[in-house]
Order: structure tokens, then C-alpha cells, then sequence
């Protein structure tokens, strides 16, 4: 017997090498290259031909096709249905993942525990036991009165034996944890390889599409954070979701990165508690409810989190160096952000930041992406440095320019609704060249045209 060809796939890149390297050429990671087994050509058409659709699609005119409005399948956890767009539309596939250990699984049977109440639901573990999940229910379910009947569990990892277990339970809602642990036996490659992630995730697409039942799909991530695959999952599921946080803190971000069916950059904010994960239905007071007002070094900022306003709070610490290359230590924000704004400080404002230490970190563990938070770290670093408190009553929002000047940002009415909602009293916001519609009422509004102008209104004592 001919001894099967193989070849090494960059598991962050997907490139495909002749032989195994250290460090992948492509896209530089170490460590990378698994082995794969090449399919015969032959072999792999006659098996597309049998799992396929076989020609049985037919056009049909826009006009004569059905479904107006989506029939979505109501998701009793509100946080997880808003990051879905309002529910799982039946049909659809959706991908789950995030660091190991975060709260994969534990949400999926959360969710999948609520919605067996009304709908029966299939949930395939490869990594571990049913006696397992079952404990963790139980857990989960400490003060309810009992265990959903139509919730059932298998441990499995052959597709072929997952798709008949499908057959024969006709479930509404299928969850597939994880997708890494998942083969096809007629493939020679080992489970979690890259041809075996996909023809799986592909198998799977096609169960949902033809049956009309909704498939989650939790997949592991890289050292580099993606959901491993590389990222082939990704062109394949309809809706991507990431579930952040520090293992350390409380809190956990379910966000959508892709989404047919509704936004993307849509989060959802829970709390990692013994009874599992509980929604945090007000997340900006959540986020502020240990904050020590009118510290130096502390100011709020309001960011976009898809089409919610978030009230964080920054903070900023100035401590004098002791070494020749003072550092700068980011926690929540860009690197490269904060070095801007620290070169924008010291250049516009004089301030000696050369000589000092800067840490800046964002409160509650979430990570801000957007520039609407650059007039806040600058604002907190100025207020450590200067020793002197940024108003308790004030949030600000803005992008800073690199002649100091102030830029405007996205949706800067929902976020000042948002603040006044919290009580929160003033707001400095870069000023408007064009005024298109009046502030909301509750807050009072201050315009500044740059840094120093921002600094001087927002600062006490100055």
C-alpha cells in the first residue's frame, strides 16, 4: 500500500508548505505547522458528489420567493438575542469563540437550558461527558425547579454519527462544542485540522440550510486570538461571535463580528457569577460603580459598542522614571493610541511627559477600539500629572488631531443621552462647524475647538 502524501498547513495563515518549518514564511508565526494528509482528487469529487445538493436547486424570480420578514426563534437571554440581532433565525449557523476557559460553554448550556423550555435542542460535546454537562446544568440551575426535558446530550465526535443522532431527534436548535473535535471518517487527516475544520463546518452549513435547524458552533482560538481554521470558519457561518474578558474580572462581552441577520460590532455584557453567566442589563452603571469620584488621574468616556453607548471609566497614572526610556503601559486601549496622544500632550501642552512613567487602563476590563476616547486618556493623564481631579459630573468625548485639535465623532447624540440618563451633568465635545440638530436636553453641552481649550474647561482648579 502506497504511503499517503501529507503535507504542513500554517494553522494561522492556512499557507500549505512540502515540509515542516519552524516559522511559518508567510505570516511569520513559530510553532505553526501541522501535518495534513492530501485527499486524492478522485476520492474527494466522488464524496462532493454524494454530500452535495445533487442539482436539486432551482431558480426562482425574486418576487415568487417567500419570507418578508424573519421568523426568528425568541432567545430568553436578552443580552445574547440583541447581539443576534433579536433571535436565532432558523436555518442560520453561527460561530462562537474566544479564549480557553472564558465561558464558552457555559453560555451555550446557559442558553441552550432557557430555550429547551419551548424548543427541543441537541447539544454534541466532544470534550467532555454527559455526566459532565449534566453536573454543570445542575449548577447552572441551583434555584430553578428543575432540568428541561426536551434538552438532549451525546458525546460524539464522528460527524456522520452527530448527522444521524440529528435525524432521529429532529431538534430546533443544534450546538456543536467544539467544532476542533469534529471528523469526518472517510478524510485521512486527525481532528482540528484545517480540512477537517472546514469539510465539518461545510456538512454543517448544509444540515441548516435544507433542515431549517439553527447550529452554533463553538471553535477555539489561536495564541493570536482568531478562532483557529485560520479563518475559513468565518467565510463559512452566517454570524461570528467573540466572547471577551479577562479571565480575571467579572465581566464578559459577548460581541458579533459578523452578522447576516443583523448589526456587527454589536455587544452584549454579562457577569461571570457561580450560578453561571448573568446579564448585565445596564452595563455603564455596572462599569462606574466603584469609581472614586474626583480622583486625579480619572475620567469618563463614552464609547460606541455597536449601537450602544457605553460610560467607562480611564485611568491615568504619571509616575517619574527612574530608567532612560520612561514607559508607557496600555490596558484596554491601542498601544500605538496612547503613544499619539502622549506625543500630542507633550508637544501642544509642554507637559514633561518625557521624564514620567504612563499607565493607562480602562476600567471594568473592556477594550476600547474607536477614537472617541482620545480627549479621556488625555484628560487622565493630565489630571495625574497635574495632580488635580477632572469634574465628577462630566463625560468626555472626542478624537484628537495631531495639531491638537478636536475632531467629531459618530453618534455623539446617543451618547450624551446615554450619559444624562446616568446623571451625569456636562459634556465637553469637540465643536460643531455645521449645528444639523439640537443637543439633547438633560446635559449641558461645552464645545472646544482643541486640546488645551478642552483641558482648561474640564479640569478643577484651572
Amino acid at each position: 500500500m502506497a504511503k499517503p502524501r501529507t503535507r504542513y498547513v500554517c494553522q494561522e495563515c492556512g499557507r500549505a508548505f512540502p515540509k515542516a518549518l519552524g516559522r511559518c514564511p508567510q505570516c511569520g508565526a513559530w510553532d505553526c505547522m501541522v501535518e495534513e494528509v492530501i485527499q486524492d482528487t478522485t476520492t474527494a469529487q466522488s464524496h462532493a458528489s454524494v454530500h452535495g445538493l445533487g442539482g436539486l436547486s432551482i431558480p426562482k424570480r425574486l418576487t415568487e420567493i417567500e419570507g418578508d420578514s424573519e421568523d426568528r426563534i425568541h432567545v430568553p437571554l436578552g443580552e445574547f438575542a440583541r447581539v443576534l440581532g433579536g433571535g436565532v433565525v432558523p436555518g442560520s449557523i453561527v460561530l462562537v469563540g474566544g479564549d480557553p476557559g472564558i465561558g464558552k460553554s457555559t453560555l451555550m448550556l446557559q442558553m441552550t437550558m432557557h430555550m429547551a423550555a419551548q424548543h427541543r435542542v441537541l447539544y454534541v460535546s466532544g470534550e467532555e461527558s454527559e455526566r459532565q454537562i449534566k453536573m454543570r446544568a445542575t449548577r447552572l440551575l441551583r434555584d430553578a425547579v428543575g432540568l428541561p426535558d426536551e434538552l438532549y446530550l451525546v458525546t460524539e465526535t464522528n460527524l456522520d454519527a452527530i448527522l444521524a443522532h440529528v435525524q432521529s431527534i429532529n431538534p430546533r436548535l443544534l450546538v456543536i462544542d467544539s467544532i476542533q473535535t469534529v471528523y469526518r471518517p472517510e478524510m485521512e487527516s486527525a481532528a482540528g485540522s484545517i480540512s477537517q475544520v472546514r469539510e465539518s463546518a461545510s456538512r454543517l452549513r448544509e444540515l441548516a440550510k435544507t433542515s431549517g435547524i439553527a447550529v452554533f458552533v463553538i471553535g477555539h482560538v489561536t495564541k493570536q486570538g482568531v478562532i483557529a481554521g485560520p479563518r475559513v470558519l468565518e467565510h463559512i457561518v452566517d454570524t461570528v461571535l467573540y466572547l471577551e474578558g479577562d479571565r480575571y474580572q467579572a465581566y464578559r462581552l459577548l460581541r458579533s463580528v459578523k452578522n447576516r441577520f443583523g448589526a456587527t460590532s454589536e455587544v452584549g455584557v454579562f457577569e461571570m457569577q457561580e450560578r453561571g453567566m448573568i446579564e448585565v442589563t445596564n452595563p455603564s452603571e455596572a462599569f462606574l460603580a466603584e469609581r472614586l469620584v474626583s480622583a486625579p488621574g480619572s475620567a469618563i468616556a463614552v464609547t460606541m459598542e455597536g449601537t450602544r453607548p457605553l460610560l467607562v471609566e480611564i485611568q491615568g497614572l504619571t509616575s517619574p522614571t527612574h530608567f532612560g526610556n520612561p514607559r508607557r503601559t496600555p490596558n484596554g486601549i491601542d498601544f500605538n493610541r496612547l503613544l499619539l496622544i502622549t506625543a500630542v500632550l507633550t508637544r501642544r501642552l509642554n507637559l514633561r511627559l518625557a521624564e514620567q512613567d504612563i499607565f493607562v487602563n480602562v476600567v471594568g476590563g473592556l477594550r476600547i477600539d474607536e477614537p472617541a476616547a482620545d480627549l479621556a486618556v488625555a484628560a487622565a493623564i493630565t489630571s495625574s500629572l497635574r495632580d488635580q481631579p477632572v469634574r465628577a459630573d462630566l463625560v468626555l468625548i472626542g478624537e484628537l488631531g495631531l495639531s491638537g485639535e478636536l475632531r467629531m465623532v459618530g453618534q455623539i447624540n446617543a451618547r450624551l443621552r446615554e450619559a444624562a440618563s446616568l446623571g451625569f451633568k456636562s459634556a465637553i465635545v469637540p465643536r460643531r462647524l455645521q449645528r444639523k440638530e439640537p443637543w439633547p436636553p438633560g446635559i449641558e453641552v461645552q464645545e472646544a475647538r482643541s486640546l488645551p481649550e478642552a483641558l482648561k474647561l474640564a479640569l478643577m482648579g484651572d
